[in-house]
């Protein structure tokens, strides 16, 4: 079995995560969207609720298993017999903090392979961040997340 791993704090997910981890789940037998405890960022949403959105929003998708992780992801990876990292590129901004990323698992997993994908153009400007303070100031965020996410958004910032 093939399996991958995508990995974030997907705090909120996005149509962007969305996108690419619908085409992942594509190339793969098996892909864990794997849902980052510790993190530098200030979560909005509990790694609980973050998990469980994900669920809802990916139900449908086959092939999909979301759960939470913490410590090094190689060593996850590892545990899990995946054969691939999936990450998201939006821009080259994201490219050099990713490859560096990449570099430093290969060294710490050799047998490890990352898979850059990028979203479909429409998605190329979003953000988890962006779509957190469109919603807090009030603005549609329903074009940006799935309906769950939009829902629970409005929710915790309106």
């Amino acid at each position: 079995m093939r399996r991958a791993i995508y990995p974030g704090s997907f705090d909120p997910l996005t149509n962007g995560h969305l996108d690419v981890l619908q085409r992942a789940a594509g190339i793969f037998d098996n892909l864990i969207i794997a849902v980052a405890r510790d993190n530098s960022k200030q979560s909005l949403f509990s790694l609980e609720e973050r998990v469980e959105l994900i669920r809802n929003a990916t139900a449908d998708i086959s092939g999909i298993e979301v759960m939470p992780f913490e410590g090094l992801l190689v060593n996850f990876a590892r545990q899990h017999k995946a054969i691939a990292l999936v990450r998201g590129l939006r821009a080259v901004s994201d490219f050099e903090f990713e490859f560096q990323l990449a570099l430093m698992n290969r060294k710490l997993e050799p047998n490890l392979e990352t898979l850059f994908l990028m979203p479909r153009e429409e998605y190329t400007y979003i953000s988890s961040r962006l779509v957190k303070e469109i919603c807090r100031l009030g603005g549609h965020i329903d074009q940006f997340v799935p309906p769950n996410v939009a829902q629970a958004l409005r929710s915790k910032l309106q």
